[in-house]
This record gives structure tokens, sequence and C-alpha cells, in this order.
């Protein structure tokens, strides 16, 4: 394959993925709890290129681009207040253990729901973990207090504690849920807060620049594509030609 056909066609292939990332992220703007994505491009080397006659350098030519890794901004987002019982928002960087299919994952999301049977779940069905690493159930009449501690209370009576994490090692599992090395979260380091839910991670202005700038990149790609095509073209029919 032509060099420069190869360069151009990995800098398309790196930007779709990075266009899909950045689409992922903008479908999300209003998804409780959601941390926007990064995606890091490299090159895969460089080649030097030396004068046939003399073999002195000239200069050296890119080998193309792919992408190196998509990194995930943690950091948590703004709390908004809703009023609601069942929504808790973390103040600070600790996560929400809950159980899955898979084990135990952490979450943000702090919208929470009980099923029929009174556990406490995520409004995607999964249970949320106590502090011992149990499912939460709910059970009695009053009123629902969740503590700054993450402490649950109903009508005056406990209910269990929320496992409120520390993540090290962090790794996105689909949307919303996260893999890592958990550790219980310092006192003080995460504050519950009851009536409010954090917002999504994804700051709009940016993501939309960052998609503008990589169909540009694309599209550059694009037309390179089409001028090496139409010069092997050219090539081709002189040869054919003889002229």
């Amino acid at each position: 394959m032509d060099r420069g056909l190869y360069i151009a066609a990995s800098g398309m292939i790196a930007d779709q993925v990075r266009q899909d990332q950045i689409a992922n992220d903008l479908a999300n703007v209003s998804t409780t709890g959601y941390k926007a994505d990064r995606t890091a491009q490299r090159s895969f080397g460089d080649v030097l290129l030396s004068e046939r006659d003399t073999g002195q350098p000239v200069g050296r030519v890119g080998m193309g681009t792919e992408i190196a890794e998509i990194r995930t901004n943690i950091a948590p987002a703004p709390l908004k207040q809703t009023d609601e019982s069942l929504d808790i928002g973390l103040e600070g960087t600790g996560f929400l253990a809950v159980q899955t299919a898979a084990g135990a994952r952490y979450t943000r999301n702090g919208q929470l729901a009980l099923a029929a049977d009174g556990t406490l779940q995520t409004a995607g069905g999964n249970p949320v973990l106590s502090a011992d690493g149990q499912p939460i159930k709910i059970t009695g009449q009053g009123d629902l207090i969740i503590g700054a501690d993450g402490t649950i209370t109903l009508g005056g009576q406990p209910q269990g504690t929320l496992a409120i994490v520390e993540l090290t090692n962090v790794a996105k599992q689909g949307d919303l849920l996260f893999t890592g090395t958990a550790a219980p979260s310092a006192p003080g380091t995460t504050t519950v807060r009851q009536g409010f839910l954090e917002g999504s991670g994804v700051n709009t202005a940016q993501a939309l620049v960052d998609m503008m700038a990589s169909m540009r990149a694309y599209e550059s790609a694009q037309r390179v594509i089409h001028a090496i095509d139409d010069t092997l073209g050219r090539g081709i029919q002189a040869a054919a030609t003889g002229s």
C-alpha cells in the first residue's frame, strides 16, 4: 500500500473512534452521574528519510496514528436539588457500591428506587450494597432519612448504611458503572446529600468543539486519499499510453 494512503487511512480510523466517543458523551449530557471520556491518539512511529546519493538525513515522516487510550474524567460534577427522598448526591470523590450479575460494581448515579420486596436499588435495577457488603432492604413505615454518612433510617428505625468507597485503578464499564480497587471512604471524604443528584460530567461546548475538530481532521484525510488516488490514476494511465 502507498505510504500516504496508509497514513491517511489510519488517521480516519482513529477519528472515527473519537467521533463515536464524543457522540456517546453528547448522548449522555443529561444522564445522572455520567462521566465524560477523552480519546488520546499516538503515532505509530517515524521513519527517517535520507538523500539517495549521499545518505544524508533529510527529515522524518510519520507512519500514521492510532488510538492510544480512552480516558474517563471521574472528577465530581455539580449536584442538583430534586427533593426526592430516594435521590442521593455524592459530594466528594466516593462511589456507591452496587451488586450486579458480574459482582460488585460502583456508580455515581444516586437515583435510587425500592423494589417490590423493599430492596434498595439503582434506576438500572442493581441492588445497593450496605457497608457490610449485603443488599439493603427497607422495611417498616415512616419518613426515610439518609444521613450525610450514608446511614438510612425509616421512621427512626435503622435500615443499614450505604457502602461509599474510594476507588483506585478506575475503569469504566458501560455508561454508569465502574470497576476498580475499592477502599472504604474515610470520614468526611464524601458526604451523602439526600434529595440531590449529580449532574452529567459532559462539557457540551467542549464536546462540540472536539467533534468539529475531529470531523475536519477526518475530511482532511479523505482529501489526501482522493489526491493520492488521482495521482496514482494519472500515473497508471500515463504508463498504459506510454506518454
